[in-house]
């Protein structure tokens, strides 16, 4: 049963899923009081522990402290209440890149009671409307310097009425910023239930209408207790850094609620490209990084010219599968493993994942403390160890989409299916296989995409590359490589033959990639993930 609420506005959780299609949650160890307001806790009770002086945020050139913190999201949480008129429930969208400000105003409508949907910036007026219908939000809290798409989207939208302008810069100079600054410091924040949902996530690369996870204010914290507690050891010293985006559950996991639990420090990237990341890490000595293997490919290169990243002591990988030969390269020059993890909107952070001390290459590592995961196949039977099937996981979060039919798609006999396969090793390590929807099948034979891309890149030539399956009259689909060679490469035809060879020497020789297309780079998304997709639609060489 649902605790008790604070929403006035009581949309959310009447569009919970019915509780028979929930999954199984399970809270042993995650014991928090019926009232919680995780805003509160990232904040106000981090000073009272006495962490008030430390270094909260860094961004846009300037470092604020968690008194500071406290400080102004109390200002921006009064005026939210009393200028604007948000009620406990209400939904606030939130547009902006990656920094404090962003933070600030996720922090203070948390306080206000209301649930926050974070977007990307790059979202258009079309894209931001069906989010916007979807959960109904009638207020948006936007960049001024990203106007434009928001207020072309409340023009035509029958539910956003309020648009409000914050400065994203270090100078607060905006609305919002403007009539906060006449406010007291001091915030009596709603006293929201554990179970009030806090953050409405919409998941990424999705077709057809968007879905919204529902995420309550226990599992803000649970994600921080649990997975960052076990697995990072996050301590009052340490300074984080990454690349995805806070409106993504995995950038405002590790770039916001991680940080803020332990008194720690984050640093925020508007543009959080690699060589924008390596001058913050040897700027401010990071010490825990959150991007793809992409980037992290980019850093490798970065050491072997001088780039100091020894400050680092977590390097944690999601979003995209981890190659091996990336993880052996991290070990070979730090000494220290790659943490890979998956992790799932609908699941809110990473649920299964290596550890210090216990991690391998091409190995997902074990489940989060309080998770537990099995390999079923397309009936829920458990398949045997070493066979490939489907995730399945559950755990003290798991999915509940806002009023949404394919709740019962994702949600099976108590457990979340992520959509992806793996297959469990003979000791209970996981280990990624494809996407469910990615697995190619030539000729009958089930082949992993990423595991030829492993083969490909454990190439001196090949500095990044992408399998998808292509159509093929005779095979029904092959395996096809796009590949981006290293300097010093040349893209003939002789070198796809030694590329082919190299994959059959190393791997089975019926996964090798019988068509290899040469690009300049390959297609990404803002977090770094690659976009096979879109070379899916692009005509086949």
């Amino acid at each position: 049963m649902l605790g008790p609420t604070a929403h006035t506005d009581s949309f959310t959780r009447d569009k919970l899923p019915p509780f028979a299609e929930w999954p199984d949650i399970n809270l042993d160890g995650f014991d928090y009081p019926e009232y919680l307001n995780a805003g509160v806790e990232l904040t106000d009770k981090m000073v009272e522990q006495g962490f008030g002086d430390n270094t909260a945020l860094i961004g846009n050139g300037r470092q604020r402290t968690y008194k500071e913190l406290a400080d102004w999201t109390n200002r921006i949480a009064h005026a939210l209440v009393e200028d604007y008129g948000v009620k406990p429930g209400n939904r606030i969208l939130i547009r902006s890149a990656n920094n404090p400000a962003m933070v600030a105003c996720w922090l203070a409508a948390t306080k206000a009671g209301a649930v926050v949907v974070n977007t990307m910036p790059m979202l258009r007026a079309g894209e931001l409307g069906q989010i916007v219908d979807k959960a109904e939000i009638e207020f948006a809290l936007c960049d001024t310097r990203l106007m434009d798409e928001m207020v072309a989207c409340a023009k035509d939208s029958k539910f956003l009425t309020k648009v409000i302008g914050f400065d994203g810069t270090a100078n607060h100079d905006a609305e919002l910023d403007r009539i906060a600054l006449t406010k007291s410091v001091k915030f009596e924040a709603v006293k929201t239930g554990r179970d009030d949902v806090a953050l409405l996530g919409f998941t990424s690369g999705t077709t057809g209408s968007p879905k919204a996870t529902m995420h309550f204010h226990r599992d803000l914290l649970i994600i921080a207790d649990g997975y960052a507690k076990e697995v990072l050891n996050v301590t009052p010293d340490d300074v984080f850094v990454g690349s995805p985006p806070l409106a993504f559950t995995f950038g405002l996991g590790g770039l916001a609620i991680f940080p803020l639990r332990f008194g720690a420090t984050a640093t925020l990237l508007e543009k959080a490209s690699p060589p924008n990341m390596i001058e913050i890490i040897e700027t401010y000595k990071a010490t825990v990084c959150f991007t793809a293997p992409t980037a992290y490919r980019v850093m490798l290169s970065a050491m072997d010219e001088g780039a100091d990243l020894s400050s680092l002591r977590a390097a944690v990988s999601a979003g995209e599968t981890l190659p091996a030969p990336v993880y052996e390269a991290w070990m070979e020059k730090t000494g220290k493993p790659m943490l890979d993890g998956i992790g799932a909107t609908e699941m809110l952070h990473i649920f299964i994942s290596n550890r210090f001390g216990d991690s391998h290459p091409a190995c997902t590592g074990r489940p989060v403390t309080g998770y537990e995961a099995k390999i079923v196949d397309d009936k829920m039977n458990e398949v045997p160890v070493g066979t490939v099937g489907r995730l399945a996981v559950r755990g003290p979060t798991g999915c509940r989409y806002l009023d949404d039919v394919r709740q019962h798609v994702y949600v099976r006999d108590g457990w979340n299916l992520t959509g992806d396969a793996f297959y469990v090793d003979e000791d209970g390590y996981y280990h990624f296989a494809a996407r469910n929807d990615d697995m190619i099948v030539s000729s009958g034979y089930n082949i992993a995409g990423p595991e030829v891309e492993a083969a490909l890149l454990s190439h001196a030539a090949v500095a990044e590359c992408a399998v998808i399956g292509a159509p093929d009259e005779e095979r029904g689909t092959i395996v096809q490589a796009h590949i981006v060679l290293a300097k010093g490469f040349d893209p003939a035809p002789e070198m796809a033959k030694t590329l082919q060879d190299h994959v059959k020497a190393t791997i089975a020789p019926f996964k090798y990639p019988r068509s290899v297309i040469f690009i300049d780079a390959l297609p990404k998304t803002a977090t770094g993930k690659i976009q096979r997709f879109r070379l899916k639609q692009e005509p086949s060489a």
